[in-house]
C-alpha cells in the first residue's frame, strides 16, 4: 500500500517539475482570453507557466507585453476570473512604448 502510494506522489509531482501542466486545456483558456481582450493594445504573452495545485485548480505565472499605458495586473486578473479553475495567479506586465512617428 504504501509503495503504491510513494508512486502516485512520484508521479504528480514529476508532472509539476516537468511543467507538464502546460499541456492543460487552461493553458490554451488562458492564451485565448490575452488575445481576445488584449487586442487592441497589442498585449501578447512573453512567458506562461501553469502548474496544478488541487483537483481542477491551477495557478499561473504570467508575464505580458503591452501597449496600454493603464493595464494592471488587477484588470489582466479580471479577464482571467471567467475561468474559476484559475485560482492564482501573478502578472508581470512590460510596457512597449508606442513608436512616434
Amino acid at each position: 500500500m504504501v509503495a503504491v502510494r510513494a508512486r502516485g506522489l512520484i508521479g504528480d509531482t514529476g508532472k509539476v517539475l516537468l511543467d507538464r501542466e502546460m499541456d492543460a486545456p487552461v493553458v490554451e483558456e488562458i492564451r485565448e482570453v490575452i488575445a481576445e481582450r488584449g487586442a487592441d493594445s497589442e498585449t501578447m504573452i512573453a512567458d506562461l507557466h501553469v502548474w496544478r495545485v488541487g483537483k481542477g485548480s491551477y495557478s499561473c505565472a504570467l508575464s505580458l507585453v503591452t501597449h496600454d499605458e493603464g493595464l494592471t495586473p488587477k484588470q489582466v486578473r479580471e479577464w482571467l476570473s471567467v475561468h474559476e479553475e484559475i485560482v492564482h495567479s501573478t502578472i508581470e506586465i512590460n510596457r512597449c512604448p508606442a513608436e512616434r512617428e
